[in-house]
């Protein structure tokens, strides 16, 4: 089931009667693991970032080649997550809403990023469009590069962002039913209609949240990333490889200050997150009590 939905679920009453001290030590353990495992690292982050004063902070920041990975990795989210936008839509849309041979296989395939390693593949990309991949040859006897340039590494941003669009919708859709796009059939909308007035409100939440998720993994990618891009400085280093160069130079107070821009954008990421998240189960709680 949808987070969302389980959230809304999670304003009912309490669907169980353990004791008092059971839920109490549950509430403590998942907040020990919270601060020991989560939040004392990104503390950790934004002091070692600011250490040197703010000045340092951002003297590392106007450097050309943080610059550089900046704009590379806004451009690479820029083109994945609309991408992944639309395939998720259109996987939700047919697995939800018709039935068809092969279904229980395409929601398989949806699910291959999350098992396969992104270092492994990052290598795949390599070995099919590598110099000395199946494609390697036509590629350049087209005066195509993917490998260790650009499209490469928004090729491998896709492939490891792929699902969180897509999962998330497809139970919300689910759940939803075919009852209300019929029922616009029946009356004469047609099918974009139907798609804009019906479907698309019911799932607006969901979808937001998807592309939420969607654009913080794609931000914050590092080994398929790693692979494809060849750590060519100032052409094709996302932030996160950024950082990993810096941090091996011992130049510890850029490397933080770069992190802490990506802990930064996680924090918004989580903030808007949490605001989604409380509208729609908001308005499924006021879809329930209406008459």
């Amino acid at each position: 089931m949808s987070t969302i939905v389980i959230q809304a679920a999670s304003h009912h009453p309490l669907a169980t009667r353990d004791p008092r001290w059971v839920r109490l030590s549950l509430l403590v353990v998942a907040l020990a693991f919270f601060a020991l495992f989560l939040l004392m690292p990104l503390v950790v982050v934004l002091v070692e970032a600011l250490a040197k004063g703010l000045s340092a902070w951002l003297s590392a920041l106007h450097d050309p080649e943080v610059w550089s990975a900046i704009k590379l990795t806004l451009l690479a989210v820029g083109i994945a997550v609309p991408i992944n936008l639309l395939f998720g839509l259109c996987a939700a849309w047919a697995i939800a809403k018709f039935d068809f041979p092969g279904k229980t296989l395409l929601i398989t395939l949806i699910d291959i990023p999350f098992s396969v390693s992104p270092v492994v593949a990052g290598l795949m990309f390599v070995l099919l469009f590598g110099a000395q991949g199946w494609l390697g040859p036509w590629l350049a006897s087209h005066e195509l590069k993917v490998i260790f340039a650009v499209p490469g590494i928004v090729l491998a941003t896709l492939f490891v962002t792929l699902p969180f669009i897509a999962r998330e919708l497809i139970p919300l859709m689910q759940a939803q039913g075919r009852e209300e796009e019929e029922a616009a059939l029946v009356l004469g909308a047609n099918g974009w209609r139907t798609f804009w007035h019906v479907t698309l409100p019911n799932v607006k939440w969901g979808l937001l949240y998807g592309v939420i998720l969607c654009s913080a993994r794609a931000m914050g990618e590092f080994g398929a990333v790693s692979v494809v891009s060849g750590h060519i400085r100032g052409m094709t280093n996302t932030l996160p490889l950024q950082v990993e160069i810096l941090y091996n130079e011992y130049q510890h107070a850029a490397a933080f200050a770069v992190a802490s821009l990506l802990a930064v954008l996680a924090l918004f990421t989580l903030v808007v997150k949490t605001w989604v998240e409380h509208r729609a189960a908001r308005q499924i709680s006021l879809l329930r009590e209406a008459p």
